[in-house]
């Protein structure tokens, strides 16, 4: 079942490559969606596709590339966007 979500992403989380890296994971995982820096030292992002790929996205969103410090993970179902066919950085 094809699912969406929107994450933010807290901590030290910007500078450290973490919008390539989440970039790289989701499109590996076959997701479309998006992510972005934020106000507030924040990166926020939507993913879209089959639960496993949410999972695993959550998963390293979780830890972030090895320089990032990540202190909490916000998520939330949302509706479905058609028309995507890629992961994009904004």
């Amino acid at each position: 079942m094809t699912k969406r979500i929107q994450y933010t992403v807290y901590g030290e989380v910007q500078g450290v490559n973490f919008r390539s890296f989440t970039q790289s994971k989701a499109s590996s995982y076959g997701l479309t969606g998006w992510v972005k820096n934020v106000a507030g030292g924040k990166v926020e992002g939507e993913a879209q596709g089959d639960e496993e790929g949410i999972q695993k996205l959550l998963k390293v969103l979780d830890s972030g590339p090895s320089a990032a410090t990540v202190t909490k993970v916000e998520t939330s179902d949302i509706d479905l966007k058609e028309g995507e066919s890629s992961y994009t950085t904004e």
